[in-house]
């Protein structure tokens, strides 16, 4: 497993540096596409054994990401860094996998107010692959290094692949690519040794064992990946301060759902009435940030707003009017 070490020597699009050879070799030998044991026979099963076969394999998924905990860690801080200076997180993935990380890019706007510049992905085959597959394009290293090379990666940003299997030619390509021009690379995959572990920083490695239908990754393997995403851009964004104690306080109040919440965190969060919290969200110019450092610190809203400047928007931080230090 790689792990923080220099950015290699700059991989050239369309160049050989970084092969991964023929996608299908030894693709029989991996952990994900092995047959599984315990749901010999499946076809055979009723319904209710089916999905107790199912249920019992889910259940090692939490375990199998448990192990890769020190990585995952690694990976929240590097990213809150990159966060802090300005820069991206920037996922990369093709099928399933890719479809796990537009999933998280496109949750971090609602529920922590990020730009959708700031946590993006890319998928193999575009946006249409999101619903319609393309999977072809996922064993072209060219068009991995072509596609992360629009968004111009540079030392301020955090690049993370994501592929089962971890021989994925187009994130392999594109991460390798990332590497080299100066961004931090980390990747998760759920077999060990793989190709996309090499070309990154930081790997991490679930392993869930085969799956319940051999090579069906968008089952174990996928939800591990989901489990690993929501850690990672949770947890960044926890170190931020964007999260106050467990409250949601960066929510983007921008339905009657929403709007509900943010009455709800001030509520709990400072112990007032729900008219009390009202109006001070009104005040506070629909901010649920702003009024609870309105409120917790005892401050008029022009003052709120130099504080949570000050702090980079840590909530925490501008309550206590401290120096950011993540």
């Amino acid at each position: 497993m790689a792990t923080m070490t220099q950015p290699q020597t700059e991989t050239k699009a369309g160049s050989n540096h970084h092969k991964t050879s023929d996608p299908i070799s030894n693709l029989h030998n991996l952990i994900t596409e092995s047959p599984n044991d315990a749901s010999q026979g499946l076809d055979t099963k009723s319904a209710l054994e089916i999905a107790r076969i199912i249920n019992q394999e889910d259940a090692k998924v939490a375990a199998a990401v448990k192990k890769a905990l020190p990585e995952i860690a690694q990976v929240i801080d590097s990213v809150a860094r990159s966060l802090r200076e300005g820069g991206r997180l920037i996922y990369i993935g093709a099928g399933s996998s890719g479809r796990i990380a537009s999933l998280d890019a496109c949750e971090c706007p609602p529920y922590f107010s990020t730009s959708s510049q700031t946590v993006q992905y890319i998928m193999a085959g575009g946006p249409k692959a999101l619903a319609s597959p393309v999977e072809v394009n996922e064993d072209s290293e060219e068009l991995g290094q072509r596609d992360i090379a629009r968004r111009r990666p540079t030392r301020k940003d955090m690049v993370i692949g994501l592929s089962a299997s971890g021989r994925t030619p187009y994130v392999v390509a594109a991460v390798a690519y990332a590497r080299a021009r100066g961004a931090k690379t980390a990747c998760i995959t759920c077999n060990l040794g793989a190709p996309l572990a090499e070309a990154a920083d930081i790997a991490i490695v679930a392993d869930v064992g085969p799956e319940v239908v051999s090579g069906s990754t968008r089952m174990k393997a996928a939800t591990a990946q989901k489990m690993i995403t929501n850690m990672i851009t949770t947890g960044a964004m926890t170190r931020l301060g964007y999260v106050y104690e467990n409250l949601m306080v960066n929510v983007h109040m921008q339905n009657s759902k929403l709007v509900e919440r943010g009455i709800g965190i001030l509520i709990r969060a400072c112990n007032i009435s729900r008219e009390k919290a009202v109006e001070v969200i009104k005040s506070a110019g629909r901010s649920v940030p702003v009024a609870l450092v309105m409120l917790k610190a005892s401050v008029d809203k022009p003052e709120a707003v130099r504080r949570l400047t000050r702090s980079g928007g840590n909530v925490r931080l501008a309550i206590e009017d401290t120096a950011v230090d993540i």
